[in-house]
């Protein structure tokens, strides 16, 4: 497994993600989604993944960007707002190859285990 987690250093979902996996001996990469951001191929695998932007949007965030976002009309919009100001994002953002979950997701991690440990 190759897994890259996304989050933000003060977000307690993060830090339980992380302590997932080194739990199980995972290697895994840990990215500053606010100080690195992603990757313009990243974004676009991700989005793919969780089914669009909207599941990426941290909508209970108190943001007046956030506030923009619920009434911007194109998704094409929504994507490069969101792709400019990672600080929106939902985290964790956890990615094994092009597979991916946004938020703490341990059920779906148990089964790309048991994926990877069919191969």
């Amino acid at each position: 497994m190759n897994i890259q987690i996304f989050g933000k250093s003060k977000c307690f979902d993060t830090k339980k993600a992380e302590r997932y996996f080194k739990e199980r001996r995972i290697r895994v990469q840990s990215i500053d989604l606010v100080r690195y951001g992603m990757s313009n191929g990243e974004f676009e695998s991700v989005l793919r993944a969780v089914g669009g932007v909207d599941s990426l949007i941290d909508w209970e965030k108190k943001s007046p960007e956030i506030d923009l976002m619920r009434y911007l009309g194109s998704t094409r919009e929504k994507e490069d707002k969101l792709f400019d100001h990672p600080e929106l994002m939902k985290t964790p953002i956890v990615r094994n190859g092009k597979k991916a979950t946004v938020g703490f997701c341990p059920e779906t991690w148990k089964q790309w285990e048991a994926e990877d440990g069919k191969k």
